[in-house]
């Protein structure tokens, strides 16, 4: 069979077409709102509060500063808190929701059919629609900080970094290529829950399902990596070295953690976007 005059397959599905459609989605505005609003609600949460232990006087004696403690100290510092309490959980779900929910959503609707219908070749509908999954999920992931800095800075002022544990100070302007390392490290450590809310959305017409399904997963990790009997084996896990972006903000900074971490979040979002292609190749969307 030849093709019909003027159809190329290259030419299918543009990625202009899938992110503006992406765009118009309620679910990408408010998940985006809630990103860019979180920042602020803290520095408000922190005015009301009491003063961070980065604002006490010169005679803190704490043996152990949490990075909670020491929010207020800087813009930086604010940034840092926020990305620690936000990267377990909220940015879980904001890159399960953009990658979970763009092949189901479709099969929900019904569309899925028609698009493999236009025809789309299947190959080129996951990939475009996995290139704005994750165009947004890092867009997601980097807004959320730089509007922390933002806001903390406004807030509590541009400070030297004040570094959690022992409360060491270190030059601003010294810690900011470090903290594009930091986001860059969060991007990389994301991709496992990317590629998991992607595969789950190519076998199941439930939206809800593949972004739970992510969510619920990595929350079992969570749970998994605080059983200190498996031992090393903890370190295969995924949410294992979720937080080693803070060798980063370490006076002397640490690279084996973050080389650790990023090695098994790229093999695990590697091998689970293979098999959701492979799976989707097969699948029949008809049913």
């Amino acid at each position: 069979m030849t093709a019909a005059t003027g159809y190329a397959p290259r030419r299918t599905l543009p990625l202009r077409v899938e992110i503006v459609r992406q765009f118009k989605r309620r679910r990408t505005l408010v998940m985006f709102g809630l990103l860019l609003a979180l920042p602020w609600i803290l520095v408000i949460a922190f005015q009301f509060g009491p003063q961070g232990a980065g604002q006490q006087g010169a005679g803190q004696q704490q043996a152990s500063l949490r990075i909670s403690d020491l929010a207020s100290a800087s813009g930086l510092n604010f940034a840092a808190f926020v990305l620690s309490v936000s990267a377990s959980f909220l940015l879980v779900v904001a890159v399960a929701l953009f990658c979970g929910d763009t092949v189901a959503s479709e099969a929900s609707w019904s569309s899925l059919r028609y698009l493999l219908a236009a025809p789309v070749p299947r190959d080129r509908l996951l990939r475009q629609k996995l290139i704005v999954a994750l165009g947004y999920s890092a867009t997601a992931v980097i807004c959320l900080p730089l509007m922390a800095l933002l806001a903390g800075t406004l807030a509590f002022g541009w400070h030297d970094i004040q570094v959690p544990g022992t409360g060491e100070t270190i030059p601003a302007l010294d810690v900011l290529p470090r903290f594009g390392i930091v986001i860059g490290y969060a991007l990389v450590s994301q991709l496992v829950v990317a590629a998991l809310a992607f595969l789950i959305s190519t076998v199941t017409d439930s939206p809800l399902g593949a972004v739970g399904g992510a969510v619920g997963l990595w929350i079992v990790s969570t749970i998994l990596q605080a059983v200190e009997a498996l031992g090393t084996l903890r370190e295969f896990l995924p949410t294992f070295w979720n937080t080693a972006w803070l060798d980063a903000l370490a006076p002397e900074l640490d690279w084996s953690g973050m080389a650790k971490g990023a090695s098994v979040s790229v093999t695990y979002a590697a091998i689970l976007i293979a098999v959701a292609f492979r799976r989707f190749r097969r699948k029949d969307v008809v049913s």
